[in-house]
């Protein structure tokens, strides 16, 4: 079913409940998602945007509620990742006259994804095209978080349609941010930029800033997965200056992995340390969580404590996902710290810094090890443990 964001202006997209992991297993999707796609009626029949493979047939139906697909002159491919591009094929299979409109980047990944023979038009920032009464303008957005990425501006409704950006993986059964719960848009919202967008941050600050400068009116944001943002729209691009210039709260995150609960009983003295010298954490065994929901934790915290028993010489292999994500995403403004158990070698500490050191976050101190299961004393070595953490949370 579609919804009408303006005159001549539809959603035609796909709500998909059952998702529960994205990217493969890259991402977890706890509330599902939704795929958009936007028809615009002018002059010229324009889709931006298609959804999901899978769910081609869905937006086939929808465009059908309102016009012949024929008729489509314009299909816009802001980002050819296939949750976007997926239903190209059957789009173009009933549209074989449409011009479809990519990047410069775009012109290479589409055919590179399809091997079709599609009319295809390159664009740049600013470029436009007229549709009729109104124009579309173009921006290019490589790395957010593609290199062929771009942004859809629509004139006389002030609609921008930037893909990937300003988006949530949120299933709802309503459109617009005014009309959903706002704490639950948010946690989405910061999940999708902590654990897509934090390595391009610096992309972001330049990318909005160069947006701005063309001083496009916005009255509505119109992202390719979850809700549009049609109440004052402008709110989630200042929330993403905030995130990109990635200043963590005076908290902590302690990630943890045990074998015979040595390395817990650790991780739950230094949570008892961090709290005595008044620096809140949160407490994750990595085996048992979600590692999209650490790594907004992770996101939003000064201080990193990351522990795991020696195992054959390394590390528990649920620790090192954890750890690659952290260096991957390229968390700034972070101080680290290693712990945990060992019965021979004990080299886990001394891998767990040199993760920190590769993912440039400095040491906020020398780890700690016990041997076997940490005595009494060991424990209180925890305990003060946390507190030196938080003394340099509280002073950074």
């Amino acid at each position: 079913m579609h919804t009408e964001l303006a005159k001549g202006v539809y959603w035609v997209g796909v709500t998909d409940w059952a998702i529960r992991h994205f990217h493969g297993f890259e991402l977890s999707t706890h509330r599902g998602t939704t795929y958009n796609s936007y028809l615009i009626l002018d002059d010229k029949t324009v889709l931006v945007d298609t959804v999901l493979g899978s769910h081609q047939d869905e937006l086939i139906a929808n465009i059908k509620e309102l016009i012949d697909p024929a008729k489509i002159d314009i299909v816009v491919t802001n980002h050819s990742e296939m949750d976007h591009s997926g239903s190209l094929p059957a789009i173009m299979r009933l549209c074989p006259n449409a011009t479809m409109i990519v990047s410069k980047r775009g012109a290479d990944s589409v055919p590179g994804h399809y091997h079709a023979n599609w009319k295809m038009q390159a664009v740049k920032t600013g470029d436009r095209v007229k549709i009729g009464k109104n124009e579309l303008v173009f921006v290019e957005a490589s790395m957010l978080h593609w290199p062929d990425s771009m942004f859809t501006y629509l004139t006389g409704h002030n609609i921008l349609m930037p893909n990937d950006a300003f988006g949530q993986h949120y299933a709802t059964s309503f459109r617009f941010n005014d009309q959903v719960n706002h704490a639950e848009l948010y946690e989405e919202a910061l999940k999708y930029y902590a654990n897509i967008l934090t390595p391009f941050s610096d992309r972001v600050l330049k990318k909005i800033d160069e947006v701005l400068a063309l001083k496009l009116p916005v009255s509505m944001i119109a992202p390719s997965h979850g809700v549009i943002w049609r109440k004052d729209p402008l709110q989630i691009v200042t929330q993403y200056q905030e995130w990109a210039r990635q200043k963590p709260e005076p908290r902590a995150v302690v990630i943890f992995d045990t074998m015979w609960n040595g390395t817990a009983n650790m991780a739950y003295a230094i949570g008892e340390g961090l709290a005595a010298a008044g620096v809140e954490s949160k407490i994750f065994h990595a085996a048992i969580s979600d590692r999209n929901d650490m790594l907004v934790e992770v996101f939003k915290a000064k201080a990193v404590l990351i522990g795991s028993p020696t195992l054959n010489n390394g590390l528990l292999p649920s620790i090192t996902p954890i750890i690659e994500d952290i260096k991957g995403l390229g968390f700034k403004n972070k101080i680290g710290a290693a712990f945990g158990s060992y019965g021979w070698s004990g080299e886990s500490v001394k891998i767990i810094e040199q993760h920190f050191k590769d993912a440039k976050i400095p040491l906020a101190r020398e780890g700690i090890k016990a041997k076997w299961q940490p005595a009494a004393a060991d424990l209180e070595t925890c305990r003060a443990f946390g507190k030196s953490i938080a003394e340099v949370v509280k002073t950074a």
